[in-house]
Parts: structure tokens; C-alpha cells; sequence
């Protein structure tokens, strides 16, 4: 049975002692693994948000081509900010652009699974592969 540390029974207080070990350099005492496993949370946390506004994007793309005459100024509104937001994450962790290009396929399955439900509409008529380029949805003004 493992032992119950404080990372387990009071989170807050963990992060509090061990930043404060950190800032006093006394490495040794720290919890190394549960440290590790916090950053890396970090950058999977940073990953998922960046591909939810990459997938917001995408799915109102798609709701204009199933619904041309349901076009609105909230589609190009969410467009736009979904843009904006994976602009600004990429500017501050560059990597973030590789991750997305390396996960386009996915999204664009995500976010057409989403443009249907919304919409109500068969996709026939959607590509089977994402038909974007990462780079021209970030240009894109529209």
C-alpha cells in the first residue's frame, strides 16, 4: 500500500512548502516526482486549450459550408477570436504551433463531429481529411 503523502491529502499546502523549497534552493527536500508530474500537466493543460480554440475555429468554418445561409457575425466573431487566442498562445510557447500542425487531423474530426451535431446536417459533403493548412487559418480573415 503506498503511503499517503501531503501531494495526496492537501494539495495546496504541497504546492505552497514546495515552492518555498525551491526558492530557498533546498532541492533534496523537494518532491521531485509529483513536481514533474505538475509540470508536465502544465504543458498538457497549455496543449489541450490551444487545440479547443483551434477545434472552435475549425467547427464554425464548417458550420458556414453546411449552412451558407446561416452565416452570422457570431461565426466570424468566434473565428476571429479562436484566431486571436491560438495567435497569442503561440507567440508566448512557439511549440504550440508544432503540436497543432501535428494534430490537425484530429481536431478536424473532433470539430466536424461538432459542426454536425450543431447543425443537424449529414457530412456528406465534408473532406474525410482536413482541407486546411495550419498557417492559412491563422492568416485568414474570414
Amino acid at each position: 500500500m503506498a503511503t499517503k503523502t501531503l501531494y495526496d491529502t492537501d494539495f495546496a499546502a504541497w504546492s505552497a512548502i514546495t515552492a518555498n523549497l525551491i526558492r530557498a534552493g533546498r532541492f533534496t527536500e523537494i518532491d521531485a516526482e509529483n513536481v514533474a508530474e505538475e509540470i508536465e500537466s502544465l504543458g498538457r493543460a497549455e496543449r489541450k486549450a490551444v487545440r479547443s480554440q483551434l477545434q472552435r475555429l475549425m467547427m464554425h468554418k464548417l458550420k458556414q459550408q453546411l449552412q451558407p445561409e446561416r452565416e452570422s457575425k457570431s461565426w466570424r466573431a468566434s473565428i476571429a477570436g479562436a484566431r486571436e487566442r491560438i495567435l497569442d498562445e503561440i507567440e508566448d510557447a512557439p511549440s504550440l504551433k508544432g503540436h497543432l500542425r501535428d494534430n490537425m487531423e484530429r481536431v478536424y474530426r473532433l470539430a466536424v463531429a461538432e459542426a454536425l451535431r450543431e447543425t443537424g446536417k449529414p457530412g456528406n459533403n465534408l473532406p474525410d481529411k482536413c482541407p486546411w493548412n495550419l498557417d492559412a487559418l491563422l492568416e485568414s480573415q474570414t
